[in-house]
């Protein structure tokens, strides 16, 4: 878990460098999504950012790789050596090219096949050593760009259009169906960590002292270590349950969550989410996909 911490952070950080460069572009060139991630034949993509105009879509792949790293076209990787060591990575231009094909694949799909496509891959990190074999220069000079020249790289992409291809509201068009087929990759974390329910420890949490677990009394939540109390200290815990487990929940393991013994309060609990459910009384499941409930 650590791990896979480190990862997103160094990521988060690698797409916060590239939003900075980004930022000098002219407000009028570019409309900038972030995060998109679609699906196309059953099979999902994510973009760290897709720029569009009036010309062309720009897709980015963002990669924060600190070290030196070699493009091998021969076998198709990434090699990271870092403080002595080799580390091999999927080939970030294998993946960004199979994600153009599938994002041509889905605009021609919903009716928007006449895009100019352009694919990047950004190594945010300025101070990493970028390395090819002589014969790949060519190739990794067109697809591989270094943060710090992103602005000037999307310049000289755009001096090559003259010709607009699809309208301001074709544009807006596009933004909206991007949105609309988005989604979010929502994996519970005992399911992607491998992590038995044994493990897990049931409760609410004091918000005061973190103690587990709190007492339902008289309406409200007790804590019998500090006296905190608290209405709505169950919501963190329902939060927690749904990154856990996924969203759907029945009255019994809401129950067997919280640790309370009422089917009653665990009913008026979930009520008061105002969640959907499907099923009868006995057999109801609810979905916690709240948002910002």
């Amino acid at each position: 878990m650590k791990n896979d911490l480190s990862k997103r952070l160094a990521g988060y950080k690698g797409e916060k460098a590239v939003d900075y460069q980004l930022s000098f572009l002219h407000e009028d060139n570019f409309y900038i999504l972030n995060g998109i991630r679609l699906n196309e034949s059953a099979r999902f993509f994510q973009m760290d950012s897709l720029l569009l105009n009036k010309y062309y879509m720009i897709k980015l792949e963002i990669k924060n790789i600190a070290g030196t790293i070699y493009f091998d076209s021969n076998f198709h990787q990434l090699i990271r050596e870092l403080d002595g060591k080799e580390t091999a990575f999927q080939d970030p231009i294998v993946q960004s090219l199979q994600h153009e094909k599938q994002l041509k694949r889905w605009l021609k799909k919903n009716m928007f096949s006449n895009i100019p496509i352009h694919s990047l891959v950004v190594i945010s990190n300025s101070n990493t050593l970028i390395r090819t074999s002589p014969h790949d220069n060519k190739m990794l000079s067109n697809m591989v760009v270094n943060a710090n020249y992103l602005p000037t790289k999307l310049q000289q992409i755009h001096n090559k259009y003259k010709k607009e291809i699809i309208s301001e509201k074709e544009i807006k068009k596009i933004i909206r169906q991007l949105k609309k087929g988005h989604q979010e990759l929502d994996q519970p974390i005992l399911k992607k960590f491998k992590i038995r329910k044994g493990d897990i420890l049931n409760g609410v949490i004091c918000p005061s002292c973190s103690f587990l677990s709190m007492e339902r009394l008289y309406g409200t939540w007790l804590c019998p270590k500090c006296q905190h109390k608290d209405k709505n200290a169950h919501l963190k815990a329902i939060k927690d349950y749904k990154l856990l487990y996924g969203p759907e929940i029945t009255n019994q393991h809401l129950r067997d969550f919280l640790c309370i013994n009422s089917s009653a309060l665990a009913t008026r609990l979930l009520n008061s989410l105002d969640v959907s459910s499907i099923g009868s009384t006995r057999d109801r499941i609810y979905n916690l996909d709240i948002k910002n409930k």
